[in-house]
């Protein structure tokens, strides 16, 4: 038996017993997930299930000489975290290129990582801060300029994006990318200029945020082993975290097969730490129809296995019907008529048994799909036992939320309000921006909600800043969004990060809690999620993740524990030396904290005193103490 430091327990099986477990987790504050047993300290897992959970008593008897027991000393462990709407694919194939903003608390130390960085880039390639990050949570509160970042990196190329809002180019990448004063205004984008006509560094989605993907890609990019290497890092940062399962939502620039093809290959040789389920987005406008009809010639949703499978197309079906989600803009009015090509594409998955999720950040938008889908109802064809969800859904109205349950769909949330709130109150108002997303107004209709991150372009892939957002309404600038009768409880919350993520993939039944049959997903957290102060929430990580019963993410006491990768590679890559989110100190354990709560425990004793005082406990006037020690 190989284990952390345990006592009182012993194995019970032989050194080969097929029913032993290959890991005991025990002496944990366990929160299941499941109505029926919502609390426990233990839990065994055999072949990648969880055979027995309750208490010491209920495990031992799944214990052998080869069982790895580990004792959580007292930590809170939930079900693993799935994010319902990730960009993991694409994400991983360029993240061990990528400086990551995600957590920096400061502009000055933004800069600083990027002028070091500079240091070790060499000639050819570029430095690219692609998206975790706003200017609100920076204490300066404002973002860089194209200025600072030629200062901080005169030679080397450096794209920075913001959000699906803008990119700031340094007047290297400007030169790289190819910008000059003949070079025309794509449709839907901005290239602003000097005075002379010559791009001055700074591009705008207005609203497509395509000038910033197109521009992006033309940055050097890694071959297959690189994109394998930078995946697997990538996913092991992931399960830092505490996730387990993630729903990749495509998107612009994602092909497939070819984009694709390096999860395939991880999956292929096992090496995938992380469950994913993804979704095919038709890239080429004018061709989407094509795309999916070849698609669904070839492969079917759900024929995969528990760590890849196909769940459905999008997040678009066909461009026309996209609206964009720069909220520093108007909002986009779509185009009259794109409903025939959209008609049918849905029925084309419809009759297919394709499921499919859509991007809709408009409730204007919302209305128009839904017409299309109550069309296809009437004729008796949809949604024909077909899971289909909207993404986003920020300003969906509660008329469109009624039609969304009488059709049978879901709502994939995310929390781009944390990083967008105060772009959105100042163009609509707080008002406004209070019910947005209606999350609350979605649950009451019994309408399946789960929550993700929209990672890693729009927000940060920690999904604790995300369930902070739900549980707080706070933005990470500290902006107060919402109202208390429109949060979450933390077990609320946490449920729309777990079993409602496996509900949209149809997993339900065996992933997202923590029950006897069920996967054996979990992670052992560094402080305890469900009574922490709000304030540290978003601090919380993962100390061991568990998927499939096989230990992939292991810090603090159980450094060690977990698979062994490969060191970064290239050697110069940001993340060899920054590594990916930035950790800062928990706010509750800083010195303003504790004057804080001084503050707070020396107005309780005053109030204790009062109470005494109308109670007759104790004299109005406190007594005069006399100490020769403090007179001067």
């Amino acid at each position: 038996m190989t284990s952390m430091p345990v006592s009182g327990i012993t194995p019970t099986l032989g050194r080969d017993d097929p029913a032993a477990a290959g890991l005991v987790l025990r002496n944990a504050k366990i929160f299941t997930g499941d109505p029926g047993r919502p609390a426990a300290s233990a839990v065994a897992l055999r072949d990648g299930r969880i055979v027995a959970i309750g208490d010491d008593a209920d495990v031992a008897g799944h214990i052998g000489a080869r069982t790895r027991v580990v004792d959580a000393l007292g930590r809170r462990a939930v079900p693993g975290l799935n994010d319902s709407h990730l960009h993991v694919i694409r994400g991983g194939l360029n993240y061990v290129l990528e400086l990551r903003w995600d957590g920096v608390p400061t502009l000055r130390q933004a800069l600083a990582m990027l002028r070091e960085q500079a240091g070790r880039t060499p000639k050819g390639q570029w430095i690219r801060v692609v998206g975790g990050w706003t200017s609100d949570q920076f204490a300066e509160r404002r973002m860089p300029t194209a200025a600072e970042l030629t200062a901080a990196a005169p030679d080397t190329p450096v794209f920075v994006l913001h959000l699906y809002q803008s990119a700031i180019l340094n007047r290297a990448a400007v030169r790289a990318a190819g910008l000059t004063r003949d070079t025309h205004d794509p449709r839907g984008g901005q290239i602003v200029r000097d005075r002379n006509g010559e791009p001055n560094g700074v591009l705008l989605a207005a609203p497509s945020a395509l000038i910033l993907y197109s521009t992006l890609a033309a940055a050097p990019a890694l071959d297959e082993a690189g994109r394998r290497a930078s995946t697997r890092h990538f996913l092991r940062e992931l399960n830092r975290f505490g996730l387990t399962s993630a729903v990749d939502a495509a998107g612009g620039f994602q092909n497939f097969p070819d984009n694709y093809a390096t999860v395939v290959g991880l999956a292929r040789s096992g090496e995938l730490s992380l469950r994913i389920a993804y979704h095919l987005f038709p890239q080429t406008a004018g061709q989407e129809l094509a795309d999916l009809t070849r698609w669904i010639e070839t492969v079917r949703p759900e024929d995969g296995d528990e760590w890849l499978r196909l769940n459905g197309a999008g997040e678009n079906l066909t461009w026309a019907a996209a609206d964009f989600e720069n909220f520093a803009e108007p909002r986009p009015d779509l185009a009259a008529g794109y409903e025939g090509d959209f008609e049918r594409a849905v029925r084309l998955l419809t009759e297919n048994g394709w499921g499919f999720r859509l991007h809709a950040t408009y409730d204007e938008t919302i209305r128009r799909d839904l017409a299309v889908f109550e069309k296809l109802a009437a004729d008796g064809l949809f949604p024909g036992g077909n899971r289909w969800f909207f993404d986003h859904a920020e300003t969906a109205t509660p008329h469109s939320l009624d039609r969304v349950a009488a059709l049978g769909g879901g709502i994939s949330v995310q929390n781009r309000m944390s990083f967008q709130g105060r772009v959105f109150t100042e163009r609509y108002g707080a008002e406004a921006a209070a019910r947005t997303p209606p999350v609350k107004e979605m649950l009451a209709r019994g309408i399946p909600v789960a929550a993700g991150t929209d990672a890693t372009r729009v927000s940060s892939y920690n999904p604790w800043v995300a369930l902070h957002w739900l549980v707080t309404g706070r933005t990470v600038g500290d902006l107060s969004l919402y109202p208390p009768d429109r949060l979450l409880t933390r077990e609320q919350a946490l449920a729309l990060y777990t079993h409602a993520g496996a509900r949209m993939t149809g997993e339900e039944d065996v992933k997202g809690v923590l029950k006897e049959g069920y996967l054996g997903d979990l992670t052992v957290l560094s402080h305890d999620y469900l009574s922490a102060p709000e304030e540290d929430i978003p601090h919380i990580e993962s100390v061991l993740t568990v998927v499939g019963g096989r230990v992939v993410y292991a810090a603090a006491e159980y450094e060690g524990l977990d698979e062994a990768l490969p060191p970064v590679s290239p050697a110069w890559s940001p993340v060899a030396h920054f590594g990916g989110y930035q950790a800062t100190p928990l706010p509750s354990s800083t010195g303003a904290r504790q004057a804080d709560l001084l503050a707070e425990a020396v107005a309780a004793s005053e109030q204790h005193r009062q109470w005494r005082v109308a109670r007759g406990f104790a004299p109005e006037t406190p007594p005069t103490v006399f100490d020769p020690c403090f007179v001067l």
